[in-house]
């Protein structure tokens, strides 16, 4: 009989593990063979922390030391832009305040991305406080601390069933069965498909596809000094990766739990909107994929215990987010769950507990 058990080998799952492990005997349970394998292995990995609602920029902000100091840092810098046509000026306005850019001259603009359309591009605005994640590292210390910690951790154990025993839940996988006094769900796009084997009230949590291509770098330019390039609206993006280009559509199309795939339509759709902008037309992709982006019905991340199941605990929901907002949103957490009084303050608490959606 283990203390806790953590559905999920995600950036959420494997940071939440790690930081009950010195505390408490904590195992981790993970459907495929390694971790971050559907949303955190294909996240556009970058730290901004103005990007999301506001208990979602708590989180963000409330992790930056950890994402500058922990482990010598997991940050390296990139850079945000925003670029609008003319009749964008609008909603170009309102993207540069919500992430706290500066206006900057067209020239400027072009001078840090030279492949942007003079006869499209009327309004830019930046800020060089966007950061890449080392992702894998980050995912890969949680786990070493993990296991330092007498954590264990369990691959190709797909839940298969939930039930209660006499002092806590009896958890079936397809590889075993485990026990544990408290189930911490953080799985995923999964995360109500585990509620319902537990016979706990689902939230209602969406998983959205998110499609990404990697191009070859437009005209043969070097991009690695270029930030990351937003449409208006977040109707695309570009992020400059290993000496290409990824783009997506930033789709946000409802889906089953599943390994997603891109869509090609969605894909074209988004690549036009991208070539729009730019003097470079896409003539080959080297590699499509996709995720699933799991929302709650209000978007922000759902962290706490079911109110009806005090042995069960939802770290769900983080969208986008889920590794800008780990650091904090572990520790948040681990205190609540450890009983300890967290740093997050009481409002932001209350707006991503679950007992918002009345569970």
């Amino acid at each position: 009989m283990r203390d806790i058990i953590v559905i999920g080998g995600g950036i959420a799952g494997t940071s939440v593990a790690a930081r009950l492990a010195p505390h408490a005997s904590v195992t981790l349970l993970e459907a495929e063979d390694a971790l971050a394998y559907h949303a955190s292995g294909r996240s556009a990995a970058l730290y901004e922390a103005n990007y999301g609602l506001r208990s979602t920029v708590v989180l963000n902000k409330a992790g930056e030391q950890y994402f500058h100091e922990a482990n010598g840092g997991y940050l390296s810098p990139r850079g945000l832009m925003i670029i609008a046509r003319a009749d964008e000026h609008e909603g170009f306005l309102h993207d540069t305040k919500t992430l706290h850019l500066e206006q900057i001259t067209l020239e400027d603009a072009f001078s840090m991305i030279p492949v942007l359309e003079s006869t499209q591009v009327a309004h830019a605005s930046f800020h060089d406080g966007a950061w890449d994640i080392d992702t894998d590292r980050m995912v890969q210390d949680f786990a070493r601390e993990l296991r330092l910690n007498g954590g264990e951790i369990h691959f190709k154990s797909a839940v298969t069933a939930i039930n209660r025993t006499g002092n806590g839940w009896a958890v079936t996988t397809a590889a075993g069965t485990h026990e544990a006094k408290l189930i911490v769900n953080a799985s995923g796009a999964w995360v109500d498909d585990v509620a319902k084997l537990a016979s706990v009230e689902p939230i209602g949590f969406t998983p959205l596809r998110r499609s990404m291509a990697r191009i070859p770098a437009p005209g043969g330019h070097d991009v690695s000094r270029w930030p990351m390039f937003f449409g208006v609206g977040e109707t695309w993006y570009a992020k400059p990766d290993a000496g290409s280009l990824i783009v997506s559509p930033a789709d946000e199309d409802p889906m089953p739990p599943m390994d997603a795939w891109a869509d090609d339509m969605v894909l074209a759709e988004g690549l036009a909107r991208y070539e729009a902008m730019v003097t470079e037309p896409v003539t080959r992709i080297e590699a499509n994929w996709a995720g699933l982006r799991t929302f709650s019905p209000d978007r922000a991340l759902t962290i706490g215990f079911h109110s009806e199941s005090p042995d069960f605990f939802w770290h769900a929901g983080q969208g986008g987010y889920g590794f800008q907002t780990a650091p904090a949103a572990s520790q948040l957490a681990a205190d609540l769950i450890l009983g300890r009084s967290p740093e997050i303050d009481t409002t932001t608490q209350a707006e991503l507990s679950p007992k918002r959606f009345k569970v």
